[in-house]
């Protein structure tokens, strides 16, 4: 009995995103092989790779460029870990090229660039999706599950935050004066996607970002409102909280959600483990804390909830599927990324002239 051929996947980009999360993932797809990086900066493997990481890919080959990459008919799917700014022009030129295409968040600079590279994939009947991962996180599969069970009664309140301490301006593109940089289009798309897949489109969405690190040189704080008939939903992330607020806090007619810590994954990836190798991985991460009210009114701490998990590698699990035509879609539909997107750029254009802090966009 014949075995599938795996698809083959070029990975275009060597910096913090390509060589930490999406080559250890591509790597740990059944059906999905890596065959080549481009890379303006290597040209080969890093000295630095871990031994797992190094013999994942043993077979590939390096190319200085993404044209090298697209003339290579063993490439199927391309994946862009590359700045933000570069998307469009990258996945316009893979499109062309008649390869799939895979973007690292966010989709693109403007909602009328993700428009246009939806046509084109449309036009070349090639697959398109975002790389939205915390779909997958181990905090937000529990909070959906408590919200699917209505533990909560009906929700009036909720904050999401992703709080880290990085006091020191880094020299990268995502903390430079370029397009595309800042954390509102870092973390922003993540906390928005969530936001979506939890409620659907918000009425209203009011953006406040500022530069609050000496040297700054864009936006490093954010604070979004997010308007819904019944409830509000706040989006936040700092990188001056030493004391990080809960990932997740939500409040509701019957009781309170509260999960203090969020994802492990991306630690874990960075700490060089191979989620192929990991019987564990993504387990581990302590569960929420809920609060509920009694028969009676009183308050009461409500049994522990169960160990949960996250699996980002379901996200390149549904890729793979969709690619070999065993499902309808990839996960991140085009229109799902799409819709982050528009709210991603009305976030940004909330703003009044007073507290906007470098432009993100175009």
């Amino acid at each position: 009995m014949s075995h599938p051929v795996a698809i083959g996947v070029a990975l275009v980009g060597w910096g913090y995103a390509g060589a930490t999360l999406h080559a250890p993932l591509i790597a740990a797809t059944s059906g999905l092989k890596l065959v080549a990086v481009a890379s303006s900066r290597h040209a080969g493997p890093p000295a630095s790779l871990t031994p797992a990481l190094a013999a994942a890919l043993s077979a590939c080959v390096w190319l200085p460029d993404v044209a090298s990459v697209l003339a290579l008919p063993e490439v199927q799917l391309v994946v862009l870990a590359t700045p933000n700014e570069t998307h469009f022009p990258l996945a316009q030129m893979a499109l062309a090229a008649g390869k799939h295409v895979l973007i690292d968040k966010p989709f693109a600079l403007t909602l009328a660039q993700a428009d246009a590279l939806i046509a084109q994939a449309q036009a070349t009947q090639r697959l398109l999706t975002v790389f939205h991962n915390r779909r997958w996180d181990s905090d937000f599969i529990e909070l959906q599950q408590v919200l699917a069970e209505g533990r909560l009664g009906r929700v009036t309140h909720v904050e999401s935050h992703l709080d880290r301490f990085r006091p020191q301006v880094r020299v990268r593109w995502r903390e430079s004066a370029q397009p595309g940089a800042g954390l509102w289009f870092d973390l922003g798309p993540h906390l928005l996607d969530q936001a979506l897949q939890l409620f659907g489109a918000p009425d209203s969405i009011q953006l406040h970002t500022q530069r609050q690190r000496d040297g700054a040189l864009c936006d490093d704080w954010f604070h979004a409102l997010l308007r819904y008939p019944r409830h509000c939903m706040i989006l936040h992330a700092s990188v001056l909280a030493a004391q990080p607020a809960p990932r997740w806090t939500v409040h509701g007619t019957h009781g309170s959600y509260l999960r203090q810590q969020g994802d492990g994954q991306e630690e874990a990836l960075k700490a060089g483990r191979m989620p192929a190798l990991d019987a564990r991985w993504g387990q581990g991460d302590a569960p929420g804390a809920l609060t509920l009210a009694q028969p009676d009114g009183a308050l009461a701490a409500a049994a522990p909830l169960p160990d949960g998990a996250g699996d980002w590698r379901h996200f390149y699990a549904g890729v793979c599927a969709a690619l070999a035509g065993r499902v309808a879609a990839p996960p991140v539909t085009a229109q799902q990324a799409r819709c982050v997107m528009d709210w991603l750029e009305r976030g940004w254009g909330s703003q009044s002239s007073a507290h906007a802090g470098q432009s993100s966009g175009a």
